[in-house]
């Protein structure tokens, strides 16, 4: 049978433009369709304009901190629109490069809706055109969950935090993740009154206990109100404000509500179901460690199977597949070790187990634990502790997890991750001659166990 393309991408995120990209590469016929904007979650609604927005909220703290070295920085002003507009003009510079660079390598790209309506057959919407391909990949990704209370409908979620009108005198975030707790940073450093409202009995669910808890304390003494087992029961609108009331029945007036309780694949209506492809919890696409689907023609990457969603994930889920389908070489992506961040006030890297996971994994663990008021908080005056724990295998000496909490943990976790995935122990840790005067010192300087568990 002689089809349109080898192969049709749906979904223009990082993961899907990768895998067209890559396919074109080898000399196939690619095709990609976008409904929206080419660059996905991560370039238009996720971690770019919330990296922007965050080094925005981090000059409050950077003005109040440069008093203590001798400057004299008066009474800062913030411009939220002007913040914006910088915002849209740096996203659509990204945006047309994605597009362009689809383009330069081959790929036929369409702004539309495609459904999938067979096994091997593709319609977009607008068109009404039907497109037939050898293979289809899904990329579509993921989109932002609200929780069925009355009201909802009054809360925003983070794709419409990055174009309010205006900053909101007051802000309530629900939820206890990673998009909460950097919403929250970024709402309290731009001078927002922000209060973190979250079920469960503390923040960032799955994290290392001592991240969590470290966080929590540094979010309050920063100035957000966080509640914890707080879950929300309804919204009313009140006139320009907002009243939001819990469960157990108090309530709080804000000027804005923020759901981050999550995100969940965006399969409604795509067809897929009705073409054979199994679906798992949520909408999620059900995928063999190849990212093949049910369907043997149909693979899906990224959010949409919901694995592990992360924007290099889903890069390197669209590169596996590629080499796996079109270089005949089978590869499948190592889901373990990942690093990773959360850009909240402070900030946390961290990369491989947590210690409770490593203890259940591992049985007896090591671990190694300091903290310092870093150097620079030592004139400044901001008394906020910074936080690092190796957490090691007692019987093999290897290093399985590294925790950070403090500036730039983010970029000292990317250089250990490498440590990590290549199996440095702890002796290779001490081996290490410290770089002076940094953080990251810490790391290779801890001698003395804080604690023992498991063995």
């Amino acid at each position: 049978m002689i089809f349109d393309f080898d192969l049709f991408v749906i979904g223009g995120g990082s993961g899907g433009v990768r895998a067209a990209r890559m396919a074109a590469a080898t000399g196939a016929r690619v095709g990609i369709a976008e409904e929206y904007r080419y660059g996905g979650t991560c370039v238009i609604r996720g971690c770019v304009p919330k990296k922007q927005f965050v080094y925005a909220s981090r000059f409050h703290g950077e003005f109040e901190d440069a008093k203590g070295f001798g400057w004299d920085v008066g009474e800062p002003s913030f411009n939220w629109p002007k913040l914006v507009a910088a915002k849209d003009k740096e996203i659509s510079r990204l945006s047309q490069i994605y597009l362009t660079n689809l383009e330069m390598s081959g790929v036929t790209p369409f702004k539309d809706r495609a459904v999938v309506t067979g096994p091997q057959e593709i319609r977009l919407v607008n068109e009404g055109r039907v497109i037939s391909a050898k293979t289809i990949l899904v990329a579509v990704g993921g989109a932002p969950f609200k929780p069925e209370i009355e009201g909802t409908e009054y809360g925003i979620t983070s794709n419409e935090a990055f174009d309010l009108k205006e900053l909101p005198s007051s802000v309530v975030v629900i939820g206890g993740g990673y998009i909460a707790v950097e919403f929250a940073s970024i709402f309290n450093g731009l001078g927002v009154k922000t209060t973190l409202a979250y079920r469960g009995d503390a923040v960032l669910r799955g994290f290392d206990q001592d991240m969590r808890d470290g966080l929590t304390d540094a979010l309050r003494e920063r100035g957000v109100d966080v509640q914890l087992g707080a879950s929300p029961q309804k919204i009313e609108k009140r006139d320009d404000r907002f009243l939001l009331t819990y469960e157990d029945g108090s309530s709080v007036e804000t000027g804005l509500v923020m759901f981050a309780t999550g995100r969940k694949p965006l399969t409604e209506g795509l067809g897929l179901e009705e073409a054979g492809v199994k679906l798992g919890r949520g909408g999620k696409i059900e995928v063999d460690e190849f990212s093949q689907t049910s369907v043997a023609s149909i693979y899906a990457v990224g959010d949409v199977t919901d694995r592990v969603n992360l924007t290099p994930i889903a890069i390197r889920e669209g590169a596996a597949f590629v080499e796996t389908v079109f270089n005949n070489v089978p590869t499948a992506v190592d889901h373990s070790q990942i690093p990773t961040a959360v850009f909240s006030e402070p900030e946390i890297g961290t990369v491989g187990l947590s210690e409770a996971d490593a203890i259940t994994e591992h049985g007896g663990v090591d671990v190694y634990k300091s903290q310092f008021n870093p150097m620079k908080n030592t004139i400044s005056g901001r008394m906020e502790r910074m936080i690092m724990k190796v957490i090691v295998d007692a019987k093999s000496d290897r290093v399985v997890g590294v925790h950070i909490m403090g500036p730039d943990a983010g970029e000292i976790v990317q250089a250990i991750g490498i440590a990590i995935k290549m199996g440095a122990t702890k002796a290779d840790f001490d081996a290490t001659v410290a770089l002076h005067p940094s953080a990251g010192e810490e790391l290779v300087t801890m001698r003395e166990k804080f604690s023992s568990s498991g063995v």
